[in-house]
């Protein structure tokens, strides 16, 4: 996929850019948990200011639907910038982003006395209720503060919003340095994967993943689920499975794709009580009707289940892998997801090429300490997700067609 580079403009000198990042991180009473996303923006940031752009950084923090919520201001991510960049980095707006007149000038005027390479921040651009909806009224007032719009954020970049989208059509536009590190790696894995290519897929969302699936059959030597995934399967195929976490909508799609030779299912897996007081292994091959019935559900996949997919994993050229095992917010549900993870980063960086993507997936990385075993960490999880769909993210789509613009 071609995308016009920010490293094409030969000028920045004095420019104003407009910069859409994420810095979507996890926080727990105003302190970051997290910075990875913060940390993945700062290429971009540091080449636009090395070349003396003037730097206007838009970014969401949380769900505040449209409102002003003072505990998802981005002061905690501005000081993390700062502490990282070495820069004294301003908030130039705070509000829910109707601008009066007065402010409008005020902002012009701040961004044209700003010092070449200098960095400053609107507060949580969701903030604005026009921010979702896409309005071009707000879109285009962002575009009048800059001479041209970047696009860092690929987590953001499924997303048709002002921001994201929006941008583009009043503004030329181009692609971050981490936008178009994601677009190559996971490009790769569309076009061409050193085989065998293994993926795995999870997570509570099945009707997120289950797509995929017919996506990846043509490319992947095998796909192994777990979690909503795996239930939603088994539920598709008349199991009785109790409490355990589906999804209707793609119950139809689940038992086709199933039944592939490609795709591998669990063949046991931990049920028990949500709070794992009781749980116990039930062999699925063994079990005709019910795997479980109300009051539990499935939370795991068994042990001879991670020794099948393990022998997946150890043949792997290419892996890739989104969304956990199970409920790993509770133990005793957490060890597939931990074996897992330990066999994928055991098995990347020289055996095989390593991809992960999504929060749980990261963080079940992070946990069993092997993340620096894995080859890329995609920042996305559903960018990553309908990239590998082959959907057009609205955020590229408008990038490209910006290129288009005189």
């Amino acid at each position: 996929m071609q995308i016009p580079s920010i490293k094409r403009v030969r000028n920045l000198k004095n420019k104003t850019v407009l910069l859409r990042v994420d810095c979507n991180v996890p926080l727990l009473r105003g302190k970051i948990l997290d910075d990875t996303r913060i940390r993945a923006s700062l290429p971009t940031i540091q080449y636009l200011t090395e070349k003396g752009a003037k730097v206007v950084v838009l970014a969401h923090l949380g769900r505040p639907n449209g409102k002003v919520v003072r505990k998802l201001r981005l002061d905690p991510v501005i000081k993390r910038y700062k502490t990282l960049l070495k820069k004294d980095i301003q908030k130039i707006y705070s509000g829910n982003f109707r601008f009066s007149k007065r402010k409008l000038r005020a902002i012009h005027t701040y961004i044209q006395k700003m010092k070449a390479g200098g960095v400053v921040f609107f507060d949580n651009i969701r903030f604005s209720p026009d921010e979702k909806n896409n309005t071009g009224l707000l879109a285009e007032t962002l575009a009048s503060f800059g001479d041209i719009f970047v696009l860092d954020g690929f987590a953001v970049a499924h997303r048709a919003s002002a921001s994201v989208s929006g941008i583009p059509l009043f503004l030329k536009s181009y692609a971050g340095v981490l936008l178009q590190q994601e677009i190559r790696e996971l490009s790769t894995l569309l076009t061409k994967p050193s085989q065998p290519f293994v993926t795995i897929l999870g997570g509570a969302k099945a009707e997120t993943k289950i797509p995929i699936i017919a996506c990846l059959l043509p490319k992947a030597k095998h796909i192994l689920i777990g979690g909503g995934v795996a239930n939603t399967y088994f539920s598709a195929c008349g199991y009785k499975i109790g409490d355990s976490i589906i999804s209707k909508v793609v119950k139809k799609e689940a038992k086709l794709y199933g039944k592939k030779q490609k795709v591998i299912t669990p063949i046991d897996v931990i049920v028990g009580t949500k709070n794992g007081s009781h749980y116990r292994i039930v062999d699925v091959k063994k079990t005709p009707h019910t795997i479980c019935k109300k009051g539990e559900a499935i939370y795991d996949i068994g042990p001879q289940t991670v020794l099948l997919y393990a022998r997946y994993i150890k043949q792997a050229k290419t892996l890739l892998w989104n969304g956990a095992m199970g409920y790993i917010e509770q133990e005793p549900y957490t060890m597939g997801t931990d074996a897992i993870a330990r066999l994928f980063g055991s098995r990347s960086k020289g055996r095989a090429r390593g991809i992960i993507g999504g929060g749980e997936t990261i963080a079940s990385m992070e946990y069993v300490g092997m993340t620096d075993m894995v080859d890329y960490v995609s920042t996305g999880g559903g960018a990553m997700l309908e990239f590998l769909s082959d959907k057009t993210l609205p955020g590229i789509s408008a990038i490209i067609q910006s290129a288009h613009k005189k």
